[in-house]
């Protein structure tokens, strides 16, 4: 008995795994993170990029790896950083359906610059940091994330405002950065659920007034994404907008647009 026990055991081990794998496949990115946390994301992003060719499953591999060093004592709320860009990656992946391995990769990497070009090239500089991942990733791969970075703050100027102006600015001219912002927006809207403090209005104050600029791009002919696709992208940017209300309230000072009674019209 014992050693059929000790036989039956790895065989069930084994198809518990395939079952927990194949629902990993099916689960929404925040009950992964939630239950299986950075471990699980990795995993679905592994089952996302299996149809990829060996070289471009390596290539985005590279990129995790790199991401993962640049990023590896970066928090973000609750949760390590990595999270935010495995889940921006997958929702393009699996939600957007884009199979893309240059898309993928700029996903990946797409705080990297910003935050530590320091780390990637010795003189520091944004440019050098660019070229090296043009180096190894490919130079589409750079382009996309250089869209997707925000500028150094000018001295003088309204650092939300300066976001704001560079989003606009340079998702018109990049429709394929319009795909990662939107997951990257998407991200942080659902993120400022998990937010407290002040924090909390100056981040819906940063975002807030984006949502008709990234609606209005993502529903754009030259957006490279499928009608529904577009579609479920902008409701989720309108849900954002009711939650951002939401945090106003329409009563008092500083009230955002369409206050509360647009929030609960909006909120899922």
């Amino acid at each position: 008995m014992a050693e059929e026990t000790a036989r039956l055991e790895p065989d069930a081990a084994t198809e518990l795994e395939q079952v927990e794998r194949r629902l990993l496949a099916t689960m929404p990115l925040h009950a992964i993170t939630s239950v299986h946390g950075e471990a699980g994301l990795r995993e679905r992003l592994l089952i996302e990029i299996a149809q990829f060719p060996a070289a471009d499953r390596g290539r985005v591999g590279q990129a995790l790896a790199l991401a993962s060093r640049l990023h590896a004592r970066d928090r973000r709320q609750r949760e390590p950083y990595g999270n935010h860009l495995l889940r921006v990656t997958v929702r393009i992946l699996s939600y957007y359906r884009v199979a893309d391995p240059d898309v993928t990769c700029a996903a990946l990497l797409h705080d990297a610059v910003e935050d530590h070009a320091a780390e990637i090239t010795a003189d520091g500089t944004r440019q050098a940091a660019f070229a090296v991942l043009a180096g190894q990733f490919g130079e589409r791969t750079a382009e996309l994330v250089a869209a997707v970075t925000n500028p150094v703050w000018e001295p003088g100027r309204d650092e939300h405002e300066q976001y704001r102006e560079h989003v606009a600015a340079s998702l018109q001219a990049c429709p394929w950065a319009r795909v990662i912002k939107a997951s990257d927006f998407t991200d942080n809207a659902v993120g400022l659920m998990h937010t407290t403090g002040p924090k909390l209005s100056a981040l819906a104050g940063k975002y807030s007034p984006l949502v008709p600029v990234l609606r209005e791009l993502i529903l754009r002919p030259d957006t490279p994404l499928e009608p529904d696709v577009k579609d479920m992208i902008a409701a989720q940017l309108d849900n954002a907008a009711g939650r951002f209300a939401a945090i106003w309230h329409d009563d008092g000072p500083g009230s955002g647009p369409g206050g509360a009674s647009a929030a609960r019209r909006a909120l899922p």
